[in-house]
């Protein structure tokens, strides 16, 4: 099993960053995509960003250009720098983990994202 635990959110101004992380522990070895999603109030849970063991990331045509996923395979933590944040980015943010051949999905407890206007 991999467990995830994410920090780093927070209160921004609009126009302002925040840096998340997310620090795996487990089977890590197994893990194949690491990624953020996020889901504001009423509404469903979308991707925003995912990366893969060799390093390739996808986001969300919503935040290409401001957001940054990386990850530090020594500190096995994965990061979303979060630049130019807007209102509308407001959310709790999680993040996710697919690891083994089945692969399976694991979830953090999430992180809540706030930007004032």
């Amino acid at each position: 099993q991999v467990q995830l635990v994410e920090s780093g959110g927070g209160l921004v101004q609009a126009g302002g960053s925040l840096r998340l992380s997310c620090a795996a522990s487990g089977s890590i070895f197994s893990i194949n995509a690491m990624g953020w999603y996020r889901q504001a109030p009423g509404k469903q849970r979308e991707l925003v960003a995912t990366i893969t063991s060799g390093g390739r990331s996808n986001y969300a045509d919503s935040v290409k250009g401001r957001f940054t996923i990386s990850r530090d395979n020594a500190k096995n933590t994965v990061y979303l720098e979060m630049n130019n944040l807007k209102p509308e980015d407001t959310a709790v943010y999680y993040c996710n983990a697919i690891y083994g051949s089945a692969l399976v999905a694991s979830w953090g407890q999430g992180t809540q994202v706030t930007v004032s206007s």
